[in-house]
């Protein structure tokens, strides 16, 4: 339902070029101007070869990735995109998360 109306909310900022502050090896159909915080929950944050998050401070050539990321239904309009999460602070998330996972094992 909140999903369905993402076409209509995202239209006016569709990009033909990858935003300057985007940084991405990918290359999607369409690309969109930062302008909506939209607020995600995910099982955890895991290493990856593909996504640029955070590339090389965990494992070299390996940047981090949302694993099973799911939209809450939240826009966030008190925020603004530079008012996201910023990469140190996923690679902060991941680090507390690894330290968890240990205590958890021992």
């Amino acid at each position: 339902e909140d999903l369905q109306k993402f076409p209509r909310l995202l239209k006016k900022y569709e990009s033909r070029v990858k935003p300057p502050s985007v940084e991405s090896n990918l290359v999607p159909d369409v690309w969109f101007r930062p302008h909506l915080v939209i607020e995600t929950i995910a099982s955890e944050i895991t290493l990856s070869p593909i996504h640029p998050a955070g590339m090389g401070r965990i494992r070299k050539e390996s940047g981090l990735a949302l694993r099973f990321p799911k939209f809450t239904g939240k826009i966030r309009d008190d925020k603004k995109p530079e008012d996201a999460t910023t990469v140190d602070e996923i690679v902060e998330m991941y680090n507390l998360q690894l330290k968890k996972v240990e205590r958890v094992a021992q």
